[in-house]
């Protein structure tokens, strides 16, 4: 932007567009620490199987909390997103069922303690051992913090996100195709949008009670919605993609098998769950009498239903070229006025 542009701007306006290209800035700073810290894991080596979706990760992160005090917590959140990425694919694309079993089993039974490593088979080390040296580095910056309390929450919801996986596991490995309903109560879970917010407030700088984190375990009404949307907005979107390869039926197959609909009629039946969904998620916000959670947590659960809108043509997971202009406009580009 022309400097003279820059001083031609009233006060106000001109110290908010100072603050934006700041904090591009700084977002832009801690990708490439991020960036660093993955080459240092030996990405291409040690998970050749999983795509690399480091930069995807921090994207959704900042869509998550952009504001400059939650830098650490970006930090932390991005880590968690990158190497749950590669236990997704673990988990779709890589690993037997036989080898899933004692896998998801170390998960459940230890909380992914580094002293469970020696019954997961040995082609899934290296990506258990990542997640195992995560956690202990999220648990050593909580004893710091004296926030010990918080660690709880962040492995329970990593070991129902487990759990959640291996269902799909056997549902792919026995060729079950579920109802709707089963479907979505396990679809809420892998969507990880559970594990996302709840991991996300603990990474969060202020003070936050334990009836905050309980309320987040317990599923409350607009987290539900919130998954929801997440999850059918993204089998509407990737749902042509994933059923080229051996894949779980996602809720289209579902809907399609229960109810003899066609194609057609599963998207609009997920487009009309989805709108209901949001309406769910906008009163329990407007309306809302939970006493004990603050608003900003209410606001993180609703920007990452938001998150579902980032990508029209490809998911999360898949999106190449449409997500490589927005992270070039978002980190790269100088902001236009």
């Amino acid at each position: 932007m022309e400097q003279n542009s820059v001083k031609s701007m009233r006060p106000s306006a001109r110290a908010h567009f100072q603050e934006s290209s700041s904090q591009e800035k700084v977002e832009f700073e801690e990708l490439k620490e991020k960036v660093r810290w993955w080459k240092d894991l030996n990405f291409t080596e040690q998970f050749p199987y999983a795509r690399d979706r480091l930069v995807k990760c921090h994207f959704y992160t900042v869509g998550i909390y952009f504001e400059p005090q939650y830098s650490r917590a970006r930090e932390m959140m991005t880590k968690v997103l990158t190497i749950y990425t590669v236990i997704d694919d673990t988990y779709d694309a890589y690993a037997t069922y036989d080898e899933l079993v004692p896998f998801t089993d170390a998960f459940d039974r230890c909380g992914c303690d580094i002293s469970a490593i020696g019954s997961v088979p040995p082609s899934l080390k290296p990506t258990y051992q990542a997640l195992a040296d995560l956690y202990t580095q999220i648990e050593e910056k909580f004893i710091k913090e004296g926030k010990l309390d918080r660690l709880y929450y962040a492995k329970y919801e990593m070991k129902k996100l487990a759990r959640a996986f291996f269902k799909e596991a056997e549902w792919l490995n026995v060729g079950y195709i579920p109802k709707c309903d089963e479907y979505m109560k396990n679809a809420n879970v892998t969507t990880t949008c559970m594990m996302v917010a709840t991991t996300s407030l603990s990474f969060m700088e202020e003070s936050i009670a334990k009836e905050t984190f309980e309320w987040m375990i317990n599923e409350h009404l607009i987290l539900r919605a919130s998954s929801v949307i997440n999850r059918l907005k993204g089998d509407c979107i990737g749902h042509n993609l994933e059923q080229q390869r051996k894949h779980i039926a996602s809720f289209i197959e579902c809907y399609m098998k229960e109810f003899g609909g066609s194609k057609q009629d599963a998207y609009a039946e997920a487009q009309k769950k989805i709108t209901n969904n949001w309406k769910d998620m906008n009163k329990d916000f407007l309306c809302s009498t939970h006493d004990k959670v603050p608003t900003f947590v209410l606001e993180l659960v609703i920007n990452i239903a938001r998150l579902a809108y980032i990508f029209e043509e490809n998911d999360f997971a898949s999106a190449q070229s449409e997500f490589k202009d927005k992270i070039m406009l978002l980190f790269v580009e100088p902001v236009n006025v």
